[in-house]
């Protein structure tokens, strides 16, 4: 399991990463504080508070693609 901290500047970027985030066959989830959504979900995504950083479960150890695809949302 991988976790990265990712933001959402708009809301375009929402569906963009849900696009990205949908070719890839690993489960993976946003935590905001106790809420938990899947990350594949755009209405789960928009019932979450966006104006900070959120926690990206990625269940896969091998998804390095997928953390390259998600570069640009992903908060250092």
């Amino acid at each position: 399991m991988k976790s990265v901290k990712v933001h959402f500047p708009t809301i375009d970027s929402v569906k963009d990463f849900v696009n990205a985030v949908s070719r890839y066959p690993y489960e993976v989830d946003l935590h905001n504080g106790r809420y938990v959504v899947d990350a594949k979900s755009l209405l789960g995504i928009y019932s979450l508070n966006l104006a900070k950083p959120i926690v990206c479960e990625i269940y896969n150890d091998s998804c390095d693609e997928l953390i390259k695809d998600l570069a640009a949302f992903i908060v250092k």
